[in-house]
C-alpha cells in the first residue's frame, strides 16, 4: 500500500509526541492519542508530503 504522508520537521515531530503524552496524562489510551494526533496532523498539515510503502504482513505464506 502507498500513502502520502505529511513530511514533518523534527520540531513538528517533537510537538506531536508532546501532544500524545499530554493526552495520555489526561487518561486517553496511547492508541487513541496517536490516532487523534495523526488525524489532527493530516487535517492541518499544509507542507510537503512523502510517499511511503507499507507491507502487508498478513500473508506470510511466501516465507514458509
Amino acid at each position: 500500500m502507498f500513502a502520502g504522508l505529511p513530511s514533518l520537521s523534527h520540531e513538528q515531530q517533537q510537538q506531536a509526541v508532546e501532544r500524545i503524552h499530554e493526552l495520555m496524562s489526561q487518561g486517553m489510551s496511547s492508541g487513541e492519542a496517536i490516532t487523534l494526533v495523526a488525524r489532527e496532523i493530516r487535517e492541518n498539515h499544509t507542507g510537503e508530503r512523502i510517499v511511503a510503502r507499507f507491507e502487508d504482513d498478513e500473508d506470510d505464506s511466501d516465507n514458509e
